[in-house]
């Protein structure tokens, strides 16, 4: 062979080894980026998924991914709901949980205990009821009290209820068969707070010796109290453990509040939630409600009607037929004067206005007029805010007015009107000033709806001042509006 057939051989054999190599290298190249697009079009459609919270990153009983950069607005379909009852009182009581449950969109069970009734009362499930669940009374210590056994039970719904798994779940919300949730401020409530931090929200009781009791670090369960799912997440790995250790409390939510405080997480204050733990009228309290969205109320059964003349549920439906005209403004407290007549004006919007035939400063008619006594041993305090005494001179009294009716005029405004009562008592105040605001005998007031955005704000009290002072106006027409800047309430 010679030397240019040599060359020639060369040049052809390592010719066609590049080929091969080539050929080799571009189809590992092919497949490398088919394998990759395939990982990428995988991860794009299960984050496109409903309520998707890639459970490849986070453990299986998981439904949401605490690393998700943005967690998007809460909404109602966000919250569990976990209620405790009792399969003897559920027949009575949930007629209170269905003024309030909306079917196909709020999420959550009753857990009743496992003492269903015999027949033929047995537990039927109403659809426009929460879906009954029988939670089980787990590591029962020998020897405890029912009483023990039920707040066992009862505080282990939290894990009950992260053991159902629902998918997109932010938080659960912990309340009795007999709370009534108004769960549109709820959503405005939770609203300001990332689930995926621990967060465990809620309020004390009414009553200090509820509170020195049981802790004033506790979110009461009756008033309800909401739990994030980061939270819930770290707090049901040691809950079974936490209330064997517990076990002596008397309630569940207190068996709760030591497990929480196990983690490090202390109680985020919420006014609104209302434990309710008075006797007698809660007209005081509600009448003067903190600047706050009104989100439960709980032992109504035990309580006297919001109404007169009405009984506690017509009376509860009268009310949440103002709080579906304008969540955000029912309960809240305006003040009005008319300095011609030394009047002074409260209306809680939706439920009540009070007519004072004298000048009372707001500090003063922010104050409840007490009504009520203490929960456990029917005292006159003490509580956990101010209150003024109702005293026995009818001339000291307020003439109260109670709500009627509301509408939309439209352009986001409304119209509510409040009818005067007579003193339940039949005493009336002879003094002149008192006779001359009697006149008065009923209050149409306008409204603008309130803000989406007004509860992430500075908290302020809504202005309002009356449109007509001729003191013959039988009917007296109050404007509720937003104060402006550097407006004084009373000057």
């Amino acid at each position: 062979m010679n030397m240019k057939t040599s060359i020639k051989t060369f040049i052809y054999e390592n010719t066609n080894t590049n080929t091969n190599t080539n050929r080799f290298v571009k189809s590992t190249l092919i497949l490398c980026s088919l394998f990759l697009l395939s990982i990428f079009a995988l991860l794009i459609t299960f984050s496109s998924l409903p309520y998707s919270h890639s459970s490849f990153f986070s453990s299986p009983s998981s439904c949401c991914n605490l690393s998700d950069p943005d967690p998007g607005p809460t909404l109602l379909t966000h919250i569990q709901f976990g209620l405790g009852g009792s399969s003897k009182t559920w027949e009575t009581r949930q007629a209170y949980s269905q003024l309030w449950w909306v079917p196909n969109k709020t999420r959550g069970f009753i857990w009743l205990d496992d003492d269903p009734p015999p027949p033929p009362k047995p537990i039927k499930q109403n659809p426009n009821l929460p879906p009954i669940r029988i939670s089980g009374r787990r590591r029962i210590k020998p020897g405890s009290s029912k009483n023990h056994q039920d707040s066992d039970r009862i505080a282990r719904i939290i894990t009950d209820s992260f053991d159902q798994k629902l998918p997109g779940i932010k938080w659960f919300v912990m309340g009795d068969d007999d709370t009534v949730f108004f769960t549109e401020n709820l959503v405005n409530v939770l609203s300001k707070y990332d689930y995926r931090e621990m967060f465990y929200i809620g309020a004390p009781s009414e009553s200090v010796e509820q509170d020195v009791m049981h802790g004033y670090e506790t979110g009461f369960g009756g008033g309800g109290f909401a739990i994030s799912y980061g939270l819930a997440w770290e707090l049901v790995k040691i809950m079974d453990g936490c209330i064997e250790r517990y076990h002596h409390f008397y309630g569940s939510d207190e068996k709760v509040s030591a497990c929480v405080a196990e983690l490090g997480v202390p109680l985020t204050k919420q006014p609104g939630f209302h434990q309710l733990d008075i006797r007698g009228d809660p007209y005081g309290l509600l009448a003067a409600h903190p600047v706050a969205p009104l989100v439960s109320l709980h032992h109504l059964v035990n309580a006297k009607p919001l109404f007169p003349g009405e009984n506690q549920l017509d009376s509860i439906k009268r009310l949440i037929r103002a709080y579906h005209v304008d969540p955000g403004l029912t309960l809240q407290q305006s003040f009005c004067y008319d300095r011609k007549h030394k009047w002074s004006i409260s209306i809680s919007w939706g439920y009540t206005a009070q007519l004072y035939p004298s000048l009372l400063p707001p500090k003063v008619l922010s104050m409840p007029l007490q009504t009520f006594h203490t929960w456990r041993s029917g005292s006159d305090g003490p509580f956990v805010f101010n209150t003024r005494a109702m005293k026995d001179d009818p001339c000291e009294w307020p003439i109260i007015f109670y709500f009627k009716q509301v509408k939309g005029i439209g352009d986001g405004k409304t119209i509510s009107t409040y009818k005067r009562v007579a003193p339940a008592d039949g005493k009336e105040c002879l003094q002149p000033a008192y006779k001359l605001a009697m006149s008065v005998e009923q209050m149409t007031v306008s409204a603008s709806k309130t803000a989406p955005d007004k509860w992430k704000k500075a908290l302020r009290r809504e202005c309002c001042e009356i449109q007509n002072k001729l003191a013959t106006d039988k009917n007296m027409t109050i404007t509720i509006r937003s104060c402006k800047p550097r407006e004084s309430i009373y000057i």
